[in-house]
Parts: C-alpha cells; structure tokens; sequence
C-alpha cells in the first residue's frame, strides 16, 4: 500500500510508462489517418481548409499527422520529432472543428493533443527505437 502512495519511481516504471503511453496515443491515432488515406477522395471535398492552403493539402496533412507520424510514435523513431504533428492537427481539430469545446465534442481532440504534447516532453523512454539506438 505505501508503494501506491509513494511518489518515488524507478526508470523501468518510467520507461513502461512512456510505452505504454506511446502505443495508446499512437495505436488509437491509427485508425483514424488510415481511413482518412483509405477514403481520401470522398474526405477532400468536405474537408477543412485552414489557413487558405486548400482542402487536398490540409487533409494530406492530417494524414501525415494521423498516421505516418503516429506509427513513428508507436515505433518510438525520432519520437518528439514525430510527435509535434499530431499535436498540432489535434489542436486545429479542436480549434477549427470543435470550437475548443474541450469537455464536449472536443474531448477526443483535446486528449489526443496532450497526449502528444506529454510525449513531446517526456521522450519515447527505453523501449524504443530511439532508445536502442542510444539516442
């Protein structure tokens, strides 16, 4: 019980941490730039165009952002790096799409973006790519 209680950690608690952490946000980000790519036609035309860049290219962002950067993440390959796209979708999602509703329709956004935004910061942790490269 005092181990619960405690706010001591070891680096392995740490490392799995960063894991599991890495999967959750990157393996649950997946599927949703996947189908974006998937149905990338049907996605375009009613797609959000920010900051005047068009439609096309904002969703080629979010796909790039969804899934290119998030399997990085998962994989734990140039993690921060990788990381800062999908904070930056997620926040414009939440901005642009949801109004920065963050406990109403904006949860999701919100969570995925500091989700990344704690990756960003903590790094990927041992069991990484990047770890077993000694970065």
């Amino acid at each position: 019980m005092s181990k619960l209680l405690s706010t001591n950690y070891t680096t392995g608690a740490f490392n799995f941490g960063a894991l599991v952490l890495r999967l959750a946000m990157g393996g649950l980000l997946l599927p949703h730039g996947y189908d974006k790519l998937v149905h990338f036609a049907q996605y375009k035309g009613k797609f959000i165009n920010f900051m005047g860049i068009g439609n096309t290219a904002s969703l080629g962002l979010t796909v790039f952002a969804e899934l290119f950067c998030a399997l990085f993440v998962v994989l734990g390959l140039a993690t921060r790096l990788a990381a800062i796209p999908p904070a930056i979708a997620m926040f414009v999602a939440l901005w642009k799409g949801h109004n920065l509703d963050i406990f109403g329709e904006g949860e999701h956004a919100s969570l995925f973006m500091f989700g990344f935004i704690v990756i960003l910061i903590i790094g990927p942790g041992k069991a990484s790519v990047d770890g077993a490269m000694g970065k």
